[in-house]
């Protein structure tokens, strides 16, 4: 047997392939059709087995070239960046962007003892002015800026 090199390719290229493997079997139910005549499933298929095809491509690499030692997980940080998401999906409609943005910012800086508040407080006002400037304003797309009590 193989001895593995670069166990963080290894271990990319097989998050990468069960992701594609979940999906494709959220997709398995859509009609593919055919080539010439495409279903709603052929896209989201053909992107699933490319990302398997790159995924193994990946995990083949982490086996033949030298790489970087493996570093431990930190679970601090993968809990306030999942605490993040979870805070803009319940924030987005009911808050507005800006606030559900910078709050993504303040709740995913909790996972970095080294950062300041008011180095997070200004990264997301940046944040939020920017993603205001690009999806309602740039983009045109209907998406409530400020909470309901605020108006819009």
């Amino acid at each position: 047997m193989s001895h593995i090199k670069n166990m963080n390719d290894v271990m990319a290229g097989l998050a990468l392939i069960a992701i594609a493997a979940f999906a494709l079997v959220i997709a398995w139910p859509l009609n593919p059709g055919s080539t010439a005549a495409m279903g709603p499933g052929y896209f989201p298929r053909m992107l699933c087995f490319l990302q398997i095809a790159l995924g193994a491509g990946i995990v083949v690499q982490g086996f033949n070239t030298e790489g970087e030692p493996f570093e431990r997980w930190f679970p601090r940080q993968l809990f306030w960046i999942l605490a993040s998401i979870v805070f803009f999906a319940v924030t987005i409609e009911p808050l507005g962007l800006v606030i559900a943005v910078a709050g993504v910012v303040l709740v995913s800086a909790l996972g970095n003892r080294g950062t300041r508040f008011h180095e997070a407080v200004l990264v997301a006002i940046g944040m939020a002015v920017f993603a205001v400037l690009t999806f309602p304003v740039g983009l045109g797309l209907p998406i409530r800026i400020w909470p309901m009590a605020f108006g819009q």
